[in-house]
């Protein structure tokens, strides 16, 4: 990770597990696959979901998920 793009506080932890966990339970995945798919299969977690905290976490659950799916897919994550 980028010094930019990395977890700077507990908040920001919790928002990560929080999109990790939510977005598990819409696909029926467990939330080790999903971590894999941001970190490892592409890079949304340290480039748009930490980034983006600020902003997000202002959104209600359902749109923070939706949002975040939309995204994988764009980047070719196979769900």
């Amino acid at each position: 990770m980028s010094d930019s793009a990395k977890i700077r506080n507990a908040a920001e932890l919790e928002f990560v597990v929080f999109c990790i966990e939510n977005i598990a339970i819409r696909l029926g995945k467990h939330a080790e696959e999903i971590y894999q798919a941001l970190t490892e299969e592409s890079s949304i977690l340290e480039d748009y979901i930490i980034p983006e905290y600020d902003i997000l976490h202002t959104q209600g659950k359902d749109y923070i998920v939706d949002d975040i799916i939309s995204l994988m897919k764009e980047r070719g994550i196979q769900l």
